[in-house]
């Protein structure tokens, strides 16, 4: 055991040993530089050997060694106070999230004291909060209270509305790149709002490749107006919930059951996906926004309900038992989700919203709007009545009609070596997944595949480098663009470079 115990000293000395001399040296040098004494020995020494010219000369050293110098404390002061900025920045940020935080509370107090004020009245009555079943009010004030056994009134009056509807067939004809203009000119002509046809050939193909899109870019581009353009194009207007910063589970999208009313306080997020149950139409959903509060926290049920490839499996538990006059499309408490209802969100990305995590970004569709489209002469357009199951088919015609082609795929399967070789980042199954159905519905939509793939690239891989420390992989920027330009041909992943340069332009 000494032997061991010898070799672990000497062994471990000749490693921990060198490291103390580099830094003796290091000490040392710095001491050695700053001996203003060696420097004064060394000039008295050489000083009667010197004459004018030589002076001189002598002169602008000195004046260079003062330089590097001052250049080498003005560095040290530069790195110090930006150093502190980038701190005092987080700091802030944390106060303010503390603070969303203590709002958030104060909410969540003032709904249990609205909650508690209404036990109290509700005890007026001689009821207690968990009995099922309640005698007719005789307070007029009370009326809230149930007494019909219908807990979901929203959810009845739809089955009221549609319990003759039989659905219709729009015998639609329109290819996807016939969409792209027909929306084009509709959110023009209709509602003057303008966009170019990348935008909604994007757009269209995003809707292929998920149920989840997000609208991201500046305030004043139109991202609620595009969601809101394209409920009001398919006749059935967007129904649009805005986000607050109190959103921390599902009920804020759902709703709950009160357990003193014996009513469900249903939403009209749940009434527009009870009522796309009946249809064959598309209907949208708005999520206005969406990060104002953290939205991994009051979508993630959503979140998985919507990964799932059977949608058959889309159900969502509301209550935990039945009642006789439930919804006729609620069984046993549970709601399928119908497919034919995309979710929107619209994100701005500042101080007073939360970051939206990769769990999210992963399931869904940017895409960035930060220009104003230009306006333009339109075809007038009105809105169309068009078939979920049309639209779905036509997207699966297009997703076979156009498969990425093998030398793209290789392509890219290069690109994802290359990026976890030099920036330890990988992406996922699910991301291909999502490329596999968004770039052949692109070139359906009259884009071109290298430009879908560029867009795709853009969005969802390359956003994952804001995780990293810009300043340590700025210098393998250059190179990256370098290798695309190789790869995929120059200038053809415009979207990917520009996104690079706005990168390296941060540090």
């Amino acid at each position: 055991m000494d032997t061991v115990f010898r070799f672990l000293y000497e062994f471990l000395s000749q490693f921990f040993g060198s490291l103390l001399q580099i830094a003796l040296a290091a000490i040392e040098g710095i001491k050695h530089m700053f001996d203003f004494k060696a420097y004064l020995r060394i000039l008295n020494f050489y000083k009667e050997d010197f004459n004018g010219p030589e002076w001189i000369f002598v002169a602008l050293v000195i004046v260079f060694l003062i330089l590097i110098v001052v250049a080498f404390v003005f560095l040290i002061v530069f790195l110090v106070r930006k150093y502190i900025r980038f701190r005092k920045t987080l700091v802030e940020q944390e106060e303010l999230l503390e603070e969303v935080a203590k709002l958030n509370d104060e909410v969540s107090s003032l709904v249990k004291e609205k909650e508690d004020i209404l036990a109290m009245k509700v005890s007026h009555l001689g009821l207690k909060p968990n009995e099922s079943e309640v005698e007719e009010p005789t307070d007029p004030e009370e009326e809230n209270v149930n007494a019909d056994g219908i807990r979901f009134a929203k959810l009845n009056e739809v089955d009221l509305a549609y319990q003759s509807y039989t659905k219709k067939n729009y015998n639609n004809t329109f290819t996807l790149e016939e969409l792209v203009e027909l929306f084009r000119n509709f959110a023009a002509s209709q509602l003057h709002l303008y966009y170019k046809s990348e935008m909604i050939r994007i757009f269209i193909a995003a809707l292929a490749s998920t149920k989840l899109i997000i609208l991201q870019g500046i305030s004043g581009t139109g991202k609620t107006s595009l969601a809101y353009a394209w409920g009001k194009f398919l006749k059935h207007d967007s129904c649009i919930a805005s986000v607050q910063p109190s959103w921390r589970d599902r009920t804020e999208l759902f709703g709950y059951f009160n357990e003193f009313t014996k009513k469900f306080n249903e939403t009209e997020v749940l009434k527009t996906i009870y009522e796309a149950g009946y249809t064959d139409d598309v209907y949208t959903v708005i999520l206005d926004e969406m990060n104002i509060a953290r939205v991994e926290y009051y979508f993630a049920e959503m979140l998985s309900i919507l990964e799932m490839p059977n949608k058959d499996e889309w159900i969502v538990e509301l209550v935990s038992s039945s009642w006789p006059n439930d919804p006729k499309k609620l069984i046993d408490g549970k709601l399928k989700i119908s497919p034919n209802t995309w979710y929107i969100g619209t994100i701005n990305n500042d101080d007073s919203t939360f970051m939206v995590t990769d769990k999210v970004y992963d399931r869904a569709m940017p895409i960035d709007i930060n220009d104003k489209g230009e306006v333009f002469e339109p075809i007038d357009t009105p809105s169309q009545d068009i078939n979920y199951s049309y639209l779905e088919r036509i997207f699966a015609e297009a997703m076979n009609q156009n498969e990425m082609s093998a030398d793209i795929l290789n392509k890219i399967e290069e690109m994802d070596n290359y990026v976890i070789k030099h920036f330890r980042i990988a992406f996922g199954n699910r991301i291909v997944a999502h490329m596999r159905k968004f770039v052949p519905v692109y070139i359906a939509c009259g884009g071109d595949e290298v430009s879908g793939v560029d867009y795709f690239v853009a969005r969802k891989i390359l956003r994952k480098f804001e995780q990293l420390n810009v300043s340590y992989i700025r210098d393998e920027i250059d190179g990256f663009i370098e290798f695309l330009d190789q790869t995929f041909g120059q200038g053809k992943m415009k979207e990917c470079e520009e996104y690079l340069l706005r990168l390296k332009k941060l540090t």
